[in-house]
């Protein structure tokens, strides 16, 4: 969807994305492990993760933390003239269940608030919430600070 910059104010608080869903298979884990040297067992020891309350692998917090910026590039809210996103921060995170290897996740996206930061800069303030396929409790819900740059 590609909106006007006046059109902002119109779609803060709404809902403005479902994405598709991403599996979240096990090579997944174990690179984002190597890249991030957290190599914890329940991460990619199956054998050993079998005997935890997970019953097997989950996904790191972090990896699930990291596909926020693709998740929202893939919800395809762009705003006329702004080309550029940088990622900004995040004001709260939250990780409420785990991600097991082999799920599905896909993310709502909800704009919370849009500001013209200066002419060419715009800050947008979104709520992702991370869903786990045939799971009623999010994974995730973080509040994400995105700057979009003119073009």
């Amino acid at each position: 969807m590609k909106i006007k910059k006046e059109q902002l104010n119109e779609y803060v608080g709404q809902e403005i994305a479902v994405t598709d869903w991403l599996t979240i298979d096990q090579n997944m884990i174990n690179q984002f492990a190597e890249l991030t040297l957290d190599r914890q067992f329940i991460h990619i020891d199956p054998v050993r993760a079998k005997n935890t309350p997970f019953g097997g692998t989950i996904a790191h917090g972090l990896l699930t933390l990291s596909l926020v910026a693709y998740f929202v590039e893939k919800s395809e809210f762009n705003v006329e003239g702004f080309l550029v996103r940088v990622n900004y921060g995040f004001d709260k995170v939250r990780f409420l269940s785990p991600v097991p290897s082999g799920s599905r996740l896909r993310s709502r996206i909800k704009l919370l608030s849009a500001e013209e930061k200066r002419p060419g800069q715009l800050m947008l303030h979104i709520e992702v919430t991370g869903e786990v396929e045939g799971s009623s409790r999010p994974a995730m819900v973080a509040e994400y600070l995105e700057l979009r740059l003119a073009e």
